[in-house]
């Protein structure tokens, strides 16, 4: 106990499940997968005693079709899944971006492609997560590196969700997801939680995307609102057209209700940035590889500094931009071949990026980043 609050050793992935119910997660659909499964079994539990739903689905694509049909009828929903999981998943994670569905979809993020290394770590799917669906189409994802960040991001990740009624991603790579740390449980009310804004007219008179709104109110099926759900581009009144004008006017939307609030859904952390030389971009359990690092090599004189993002889509443009201004170079350490690193490269014209990348099933470790640290002081 710290204080009145409890306080636990937990895993990542309990921590994923104890967010989602803080949350007001209320239906959970999915299919067991390495190494993301102790979320499922969590909530298999702990969801009917608060009046919830869990329902194991026969595949992937069932499962990403569960929780939008769920939330359509006014539950908050989750699913949790890894890498082929997640490529299963793409097409009903389109729909529900262009159907405006609010829903949380957590990848823990292992080896591949295909079955690839289902108990190792890897941080491949973070392009996946941006263009795995085809089209233009709203991306938010989440990035925690901390037991404790799991379960906060968790809850923001459901708070964004409904808040501009779209679909948000967690991402957290094997490690994270299965280690131990201990967990300060928030109590009631302590967390802000967002609640879909639901409509206020007379249900003859609603439209499911009407264009008086940035984010329409979304009604549930079963309170007496009948309305038109459709994963082809449509008008206010959510039946299908083919209207050029309004086909464009519909997709810039989603685009923009994300766009537009970049500001609100960014969150990033900065530890030793200021005035620092070298800066090391890092995620998930390479960021927490990254800080040590950083540590030894202020030890050691070197002006290094940490930029750990916990929002990764929208990529944070601006404070990359800012943290490469008087610095000599920028380390993206990565397990994969590199993908964000370009990302960084994008945004930091004119200063060095190197990439640091492992894709054996290996953390990379500290010493690897402080000797990238040291060739560039």
């Amino acid at each position: 106990m710290a204080g009145n609050k409890v306080k636990r050793l937990i895993q990542g992935n309990e921590a994923c499940a104890e967010g989602a119910l803080y949350a007001g997660c209320r239906f959970f659909g999915g299919y067991p997968i390495t190494p993301s499964t102790e979320i499922a079994e969590i909530l298999s539990v702990r969801l009917p005693r608060v009046g919830g739903k869990f329902i194991q689905m026969e595949d992937e694509i069932a499962s990403i079709a569960a929780i939008t049909g769920a939330s359509l009828a006014g539950l908050k929903s989750l699913t949790a899944t890894s890498g082929p999981g997640f490529s299963l998943k793409q097409e009903g994670i389109g729909y529900a971006c262009l159907a405006e569905v609010p829903c949380v979809i957590v990848n823990v993020m292992r080896g591949g492609p295909s079955t690839g290394y289902p108990t190792g770590p890897s941080q491949s799917d973070v392009m996946q997560a941006k263009w795995g669906t085809h089209g233009d189409h709203p991306v938010v994802a989440l990035v925690p590196s901390t037991v404790p960040e799991i379960l906060s991001e968790t809850v923001r990740a459901f708070n964004l969700a409904e808040e501009y009624r779209t679909p948000v991603f967690i991402l957290y790579d094997e490690i994270v997801g299965h280690m131990r740390e201990a967990v300060t449980l928030p109590e009631p009310g302590e967390l802000e939680i967002i609640d879909r804004a639901k409509p206020t007219c007379a249900p003859e008179e609603y439209h499911p995307y009407d264009t008086n709104y940035d984010v329409p109110p979304l009604a549930a099926y079963g309170e007496g609102y009948r309305f038109h759900i459709t994963g082809l581009n449509h008008r206010e009144d959510g039946f299908p057209t083919n209207d050029s004008a309004l086909i464009e006017e519909g997709i810039k939307r989603i685009i923009d209700k994300i766009e537009k609030n970049k500001d609100k859904i960014l969150k990033n952390e900065e530890y030793l940035v200021d005035g620092a030389d070298i800066v090391v971009f890092a995620f998930g359990s390479s960021a927490r590889s990254a800080r040590f690092a950083v540590n030894k090599a202020r030890e050691k004189g070197i002006k290094a500094g940490l930029l750990k993002p916990l929002t990764l889509w929208p990529f944070p443009e601006e404070t990359v931009r800012k943290a490469a201004k008087g610095a000599k170079a920028i380390i993206v350490p990565e397990m994969n071949l590199g993908q964000i690193i370009y990302e960084v490269e994008r945004c930091a014209k004119g200063v060095e990026v190197a990439g640091i990348n492992r894709v054996d099933g290996e953390p990379i470790n500290p010493a690897q980043i402080l000797e990238a640290i040291e060739k560039f002081s």
